[in-house]
């Protein structure tokens, strides 16, 4: 069979849902896949991360120059975490046959600090399994980097017997600095789990990497194996990834994670916050949350602990799309970047409650203005409700069985400042 019919097959039985975005090289395999279509590349990893915390594996299937849409939540999934595993199958054009650049994608491997495996025509189905594998151990998001030199392989071979693993979301008790430790701790073991890992095959003579040609092959090229050091060349595809990073050593090891408690104290809304009314409804309701960025990731710290996890700007609605089913979002990350996904969840009907607290002002980077997004989404016919309204409120904040926006109005007082809560 040809190598985009093995890798469906192989992503078929690995994960319980797909999505893609169309392009060369990958259009076919998502076709074979039978991937659901995604407005665009960002929104189609976020719902992942959703699938994700709902405890199904996901892959995203995607071609290279679309890491560039879905960069933001990809880097922020290897601090904040996941649970089920999430593969990001990219397409990488080498030749430019049909794209407009020659984008490597692995260089989003060193970036995001993400396991990268690249198969030949022997590794496609352990590859895939292998990929989910090392998502749920590492908690972050995996890469399978493809090139059109083996999806239109020849390739023999079956699925393999899936893992129940099982990945974690960052401690809440860490702060950011915290999270970011633990996650560059973890990137650090990934270094001995790409040194031996079997999908690779040392036999001497050139080194191959993927289906690149060679008597030894390199199959997990994030992070780079030390004995790669070992071979004066590497064969590979694209630009000299492998090559220069020969000599990548890993980060030295981390201190213990700081937490609330070491640092002595944690940020919490304004004490004048006008938005404090729709907290306490929401605490009263029992609902779980996707966070976004903004104040809204307050809500995932004492006293309210109602958000699961936050992803970066404009992540949450289709988050929470595929996992609570409850967005919380700022007017600025909305108009930002979260407009495409709240357009494909009101394409696709999906049950969702996104909740948009307007106060026309970046709260969280000096206050600078914000147009109003009720302008923006009207086709939504959004429930607009001033924040004070605490009757109405109670009212319009359910579960919907569709996708219902609502727009929570205020102004932040002048002069006010995030409280600092001491533990």
């Amino acid at each position: 069979m040809k190598g985009a019919e093995a890798l469906a097959r192989a992503i078929r039985a690995g994960t319980d849902r797909q999505y893609t975005v169309p392009g060369f090289p990958v259009t076919e395999l998502g076709t074979l896949t039978g991937a659901e279509l995604v407005i665009n590349e960002k929104t189609a990893l976020e719902y992942a991360l959703g699938d994700s915390l709902s405890g199904q594996r996901v892959a995203v299937i995607i071609k290279n120059v679309g890491v560039n849409a879905c960069a933001d939540p990809l880097a922020q999934a290897s601090v904040q975490g996941i649970e089920k595993g999430i593969i990001l199958v990219v397409g990488d054009d080498p030749e430019a046959k049909g794209s407009q650049t020659a984008q490597d994608s692995r260089y989003y491997g060193e970036l995001a600090e993400l396991p990268v495996i690249e198969p030949d025509d022997e590794t496609c189905f352990t590859g895939v399994e292998s990929a989910l594998e090392a998502s749920e151990r590492f908690s972050r998001v995996a890469m399978l980097r493809l090139t059109h030199y083996l999806l239109d392989a020849e390739i023999s071979g079956t699925p393999v017997p899936r893992h129940q693993g099982k990945g974690k979301l960052a401690d809440k008790s860490w702060t950011m600095h915290g999270r970011v430790t633990a996650a560059e701790e973890t990137y650090r073991t990934m270094f001995m789990w790409s040194e031996m890992s079997p999908l690779n095959q040392w036999k001497g003579g050139i080194l191959g990497a993927g289906p690149a040609p060679g008597v030894s092959r390199l199959v997990t090229v994030n992070p780079v194996p030390e004995r790669v050091a070992s071979f004066p060349k590497v064969n590979e595809y694209g630009r000299s990834f492998v090559q220069d990073h020969r000599t990548h050593a890993p980060p030295a090891q981390q201190e213990r994670p700081e937490s609330l408690e070491e640092r002595g104290f944690g940020r919490t809304f304004c004490a004048v916050c006008p938005y404090k009314p729709l907290l306490g409804i929401l605490r009263e309701k029992g609902m779980r949350l996707i966070c976004d960025a903004g104040c809204s990731v307050f809500v995932m710290n004492p006293p309210y602990e109602l958000g699961i996890a936050s992803y970066g700007m404009g992540s949450s609605i289709a988050v929470a799309a595929r996992s609570t089913h409850v967005a919380l979002i700022g007017d600025y990350a909305l108009l930002h970047s979260g407009l495409n996904a709240l357009i494909d969840v009101y394409e696709k009907r999906l049950s969702l409650l996104c909740i948009v607290m307007s106060n026309h002002c970046a709260a969280m980077t000096g206050g600078q203005p914000v147009s109003n997004p009720a302008r923006y989404i009207d086709w939504a016919d959004p429930e607009i409700c001033p924040a004070e309204d605490e009757s109405r409120l109670r009212d319009i904040i359910r579960y919907p069985d569709g996708p219902l926006t609502v727009v929570v109005e205020a102004q932040c007082p002048k002069g006010a400042h995030h409280e600092t809560v001491e533990y």
